[in-house]
């Protein structure tokens, strides 16, 4: 099973009501984005294709509420720059605090100290998100790892089996990398980038119960999400029935998305910080295992980046930031 406690996940998550608040002041604006620009598409498509004629009317209406989602998400898109430096690593910091036995500072809120532990240790919202860009192809990289020691079983009946293993990890690296980010603000780092190395390096010496419990996180996630995906159809449909030249297809697409919106606002938080109690835990007392780091070296383009700019960091920062 996990070695994480659910309890005390949610409690320290219900210890940042200020994020959750706004977390889901954010994805439901965006779920609402959605509604309308889908609902609004829909309907001038609807109205272009009556002028070509009635038969064009439902295949304008769906063409049009298929631009409005896909212009929508392309915005959301180039904001997850901003959404990742203001609100998810802010939030980490402050849950970092409370795994830690700590609390925010008084006379300061949530949301301002989180923001201030980012700002400390990355500058800037593009350095954070180069970062996190290149602990992803890391993780990646780790995974691939994993896969080639599993490769060579003898087995031909547990091909399917490992084939699931590979999926469920593929989609179990969603919060890892997060959990990253956690290590570099609990470390109080003053070289991100070689902190981010370091941090890897303990993942992959400790690949086995991470990726275990992060499985375990995955398949409860996307089993809620099963169930919020579901709770949401009439609503969804409700919503529709405002706009009534939307194509039917739309109800599903809308209750998926208010379901993301949900998990992003709430159970995502809630795995971060299950996670975090089993990493931290794990590689307490632990130094990176240059073996791993060699290994890691060899296989990802991306490991090497992060070297890179961790000698860059050094050369070129005069002085470490405040903690």
């Amino acid at each position: 099973m996990w070695d994480f406690s659910f309890g005390r996940a949610i409690l320290m998550v219900l210890q940042t009501l200020p994020f959750v608040i706004l977390r889901g002041l954010v994805y439901a604006g965006m779920a609402i984005a959605y509604v309308a620009a889908v609902g609004t598409g829909a309907g001038i498509g609807w109205l272009l294709g009556r002028v070509a004629g009635v038969e064009a009317a439902a295949g304008g209406a769906f063409w049009g509420g298929l631009l409005g989602f896909g212009l929508t998400a392309a915005i959301l898109y180039l904001l997850r720059e901003y959404l990742l430096y203001l609100l998810k690593a802010a939030h980490i910091a402050v849950l970092v605090e409370l795994l830690d036995g700590k609390s925010v500072p008084a006379g300061k809120s949530q949301i301002g100290y989180g923001k201030d532990a980012v700002a400390a240790r990355f500058t800037e919202s593009s350095v954070l998100f180069g970062l996190d860009q290149l602990i992803k192809g890391v993780l990646g990289a780790i995974a691939g790892l994993v896969r080639g020691l599993t490769a060579f079983l003898p087995i031909p009946a547990l091909r399917t089996l490992v084939s699931l293993f590979n999926a469920v990890m593929r989609m179990s690296l969603t919060y890892v990398d997060e959990i990253i980010l956690a290590h570099l603000i609990r470390s109080r780092t003053a070289n991100p980038w070689a902190t981010a190395q370091d941090g890897l390096v303990l993942y992959a010496q400790n690949y086995r119960p991470l990726l275990r419990n992060a499985a375990w996180l995955t398949v409860l996630m996307w089993a809620a999400m099963g169930i919020l995906f579901v709770s949401f159809l009439a609503p969804a449909a409700a919503l529709l029935a405002v706009f009534p030249r939307a194509a039917s297809v739309w109800v599903f697409v809308l209750a998926l998305v208010f379901a993301w919106a949900v998990k992003k606002a709430v159970m995502e938080p809630i795995a971060i910080a299950a996670l975090m109690q089993v990493y931290f835990a794990v590689i307490a007392g632990q130094t990176p295992d240059p073996a791993w780091r060699a290994r890691l070296d060899e296989s990802s383009a991306r490991f090497r980046d992060l070297g890179r700019k961790a000698g860059a960091w050094v050369m070129g920062k005069t002085s470490p930031g405040p903690a």
